[in-house]
Order: structure tokens, then sequence, then C-alpha cells
């Protein structure tokens, strides 16, 4: 698809921001969305396909990277990957260190998935936004978003498994009482402010996983704007935009797939202290 050429602006930047969505739709039954309208008829239960597959595969990559690394680490000099992978590994390290005073081994292979899974799917952003729409076009298929971190769905069951398992962390740990104890005593030491206490607290524990979806999305949804933005200029303008908006870009895909990490840790620490 040539941007701005053969198509109008509107449907451009319509069609590269629509996901390949399949679907019970009331009057095709099950079958692939031609529409934005359509993929909304299809209602809750409709999937994603381009958003489900890119994360898998990122997912696939990484435990092949770190495994491939892990079985032939040596000692002597390291290799350009394995050199990589040992960054990552004493940068997530030093993050729980600094990040989480208790005793759980679940934390740090945690972070290090959250962190290099993220990065890797917000990584897909640098490819061209024509590249993988052309290709798939010529296949047959409509529609193709290849960066997971767009949708609001992938970044949100994220962030409810990380609220997941605060919650889990906060009953094993506290205990179902101590638990309520912090919810209804906390910020005010007093039963006649149990009701505001549980209404603040209450509030404030659901806002963690909607914040932490949130801002992931919101920052890379938006970058994914302005980048189709970009590629409907002049195609002198794209290099004069386009080339430095993606060296910026590498800055910001692995400033949120650090702070995404970061805020789920410090959420799991809070999980495990005893107030």
């Amino acid at each position: 698809m040539a941007a701005g050429n053969e198509v109008s602006p509107t449907y451009y930047i319509q069609h590269h921001l629509q996901n390949l969505t399949f679907g019970n739709h009331p009057e095709n039954g099950w079958s692939l969305a031609n529409s934005a309208e359509e993929a909304r008829e299809m209602g809750f239960w409709a999937i994603h396909l381009d958003s489900m597959g890119w994360s898998i595969a990122m997912g696939v990559l990484f435990i092949w990277l770190f495994r491939k690394v892990g079985k032939t680490v040596t000692t002597g000099v390291p290799s350009g990957l394995q050199n990589a992978v040992e960054m990552v590994f004493e940068f997530i390290e030093n993050l729980v260190r600094g990040a989480f005073h208790g005793r759980n081994p679940f934390i740090a292979p945690l972070a290090l998935t959250l962190f290099t899974w993220i990065l890797l799917m917000n990584t897909l952003k640098i490819i061209p936004v024509d590249y993988f729409p052309v290709l798939f076009a010529k296949l047959g298929v409509d529609y193709m978003k290849i960066v997971p971190t767009t949708d609001i769905n992938v970044t949100l069951g994220m962030a409810l498994g990380v609220f997941c398992l605060i919650l889990y962390y906060s009953f094993k740990v506290k205990g179902v009482g101590g638990f309520a104890k912090e919810l209804s005593l906390t910020p005010f030491n007093h039963w006649a402010l149990i009701p505001f206490n549980l209404l603040l607290e209450i509030v404030s524990l659901l806002v963690k996983p909607f914040s932490l979806a949130m801002r992931l999305f919101g920052n890379m949804f938006a970058g994914e704007v302005i980048f189709i933005l970009i590629s409907l200029l002049p195609f002198w303008a794209i290099w004069m935009l386009d080339v430095p908006w993606a060296i910026f870009h590498i800055l910001v895909v692995t400033l949120q797939a650090f702070i995404f990490t970061t805020l789920s840790v410090v959420y799991l620490n809070s999980a495990h202290e005893h107030h």
C-alpha cells in the first residue's frame, strides 16, 4: 500500500490502525472482520490475531535467545549475544535488588521476562509501517498490526497478570486478616474512618493494573500514529523526520519496558510488606 498516492490519508491511517480480528459476527458467523465496524460487531470475544501472533512470536524469540546463550555460555571472552544477555541479566538483578526487599525467587525471573518480552514487542515499531501491511496484503490478508503493545488488549492482559500476582502474594504473605486490616486501617488507623480507608485503598489497588496498561499502550500507540503520519508526507520529508524519530524511539521502547517492569516489581514488593 502506498502512502497517500493510491488511497486517501484517512483510509490509510484507519487501515494501519486496524487489527486483524477474528470472531463470531452476527451475520457472517466465525470469520475475519473486513472493517473496523465488523470488528466491533463481533463483540468482546473477538480476538486480534496479529497482536496474539506477534506477541507469542516475541515470547518464543526471547526463550530461544536466552536458551541458546545458556547452552553455549563461556567463561572466556563472551560473544556479542552472550554479552548482551549478561548485560540484561545484570540490569534486572540490580533493579530487583533495589526495588524488592522480600525473599521470593520468582520475582527476578518475572522481571526478566517482562522486560525482555516487552522490549522485543516494542522494538517491532522500528520496522517501517508499510512493510508488513504490504507484504501480508500480497498474501490476501487485509490488516496487519505488528506491534502488540499498541493494542490495549495486550497491555491490559499483562497488567492484569501482574495484578493477580499482587493479590495472590498479598493474601499469602499477610493473610486474609492482615490484608483486610491493611485496606481498612490505612492511612488512618481509626475504626471510625474504616469506610473512607476502604474506598481509598480499593481505588488505589484497582488503579494499578490500569495505570500499567494505559501507560505502556498510550506511549506506544502515540508513537505508532506519529510514524503513520510521517509516512504520509513527501519522500524527502519522510527521511528528514522518520529516521530521527526512529532513533529517538529506540530510547522510548527501552524506557517503556523499564517502567512497566519497575512498577511491577515495586507493586509486588508492596504486596510482600508487613505493615
